[in-house]
């Protein structure tokens, strides 16, 4: 491989490392902080899931990683990962002065 091989393939490591800063290390960063917070969803938290779903956790299962969320019409189970932890987060923010 001379000196033209080397000046074709830089290129494509500049890219890569590129799109690694720009996407794939923010993609890691969040998918770890939504994990954080779904281990650390307590009992009584108000959250609202990622479809809209706006409640009250009423029951933590740590076997299946469920919560039973008590909501207007009545009780029910989702999986943690469907709680929206930015939704929920501004839902429980302190109000603005």
């Amino acid at each position: 491989m001379g000196e033209g091989g080397i000046a074709s393939v830089l290129p494509f490591v500049l890219m890569f490392v590129v799109v690694y800063f720009f996407m794939i290390a923010p993609q890691m960063k969040r998918a770890k902080k939504e994990k954080k917070f779904a281990a650390e969803l307590k009992k009584g938290d108000r959250v609202i899931t990622k479809s809209g779903l706006h409640g009250k956790v009423a029951e933590l299962n740590d076997k299946d990683s469920s919560c039973i969320i008590e909501t207007m019409a009545g009780k029910l189970k989702f999986d943690r990962s469907a709680i929206s932890m930015e939704m929920s987060s501004k839902l429980n923010a302190p109000p603005a002065k």
